[in-house]
């Protein structure tokens, strides 16, 4: 089930792994509970976002989605695309996507809870904490802020918290309605990403 899948999904960055090969770190991560990943390589173009695609795809045994590029999830067969709002409009390529393909979508505030893709598979709500991961993010939401967001949600659209969250906050945002948690930092930055991983899953289980 997709739900199982949203229960940890740790998001790649360059700029964190710091030289690292990101191959070994994600699958660290994954021996440590990670249940997805989702390639997040900004702004290298598209052929070195495809690389590291192609690469997790054909090493982790748990779904792979790629930030902002359909073309390039299609094209390495990822498991899915994570859409933000200034991405391409997920309705407008909806009829080219396999069966199973999974979307995801970014909710930060109720106006673009309003206009959310409607076939979306997970709804990613955030920032739920301040975050050092995307400069643009807006203000913190906390768990009540996420509860408001996600009641927000579709029936049945499972919903995760993203967003400056570590193994010490992500049981609030799982107590506030979260299906799970994306996470950067806190298992990228770490020089155990396994174990960083491991007490993730233990805060959301």
């Amino acid at each position: 089930m997709l739900v199982d899948h949203l229960r940890l999904m740790v998001l790649t960055d360059a700029a964190l792994l710091k030289g690292r090969d990101v191959v070994d770190v994600c699958r660290r991560a994954v021996a440590g509970g990670a249940s997805s990943v989702q390639v997040r390589w900004k702004p290298a173009p598209a052929g070195d976002v495809a690389a590291v695609a192609r690469a997790l795809v054909a090493a982790l045994p748990v779904p792979v989605l790629v930030n902002d590029r359909v073309d390039v999830a299609l094209a390495v067969g990822a498991a899915g695309v994570h859409l933000g709002q200034e991405d391409v409009p997920a309705d407008a390529v909806a009829s080219h996507l396999p069966p199973g393909f999974i979307v995801g979508v970014s909710v930060g505030s109720p106006e673009e809870a309003r206009s959310a893709y409607p076939g979306a598979g997970y709804w990613s709500i955030g920032p739920c904490y301040a975050t050092r991961s995307k400069a643009d993010a807006g203000a913190p939401l906390g768990p009540a802020g996420f509860a408001a967001l996600a009641q927000l949600a579709p029936p049945g659209v499972p919903v995760i918290g993203i967003g400056g969250i570590d193994a010490a906050n992500a049981g609030a945002i799982r107590r506030a309605g979260a299906a799970g948690v994306a996470v950067i930092a806190s298992v990228l930055e770490s020089d155990e990403p396994e174990r960083a991983a491991r007490d993730l899953r233990r805060a959301v289980a």
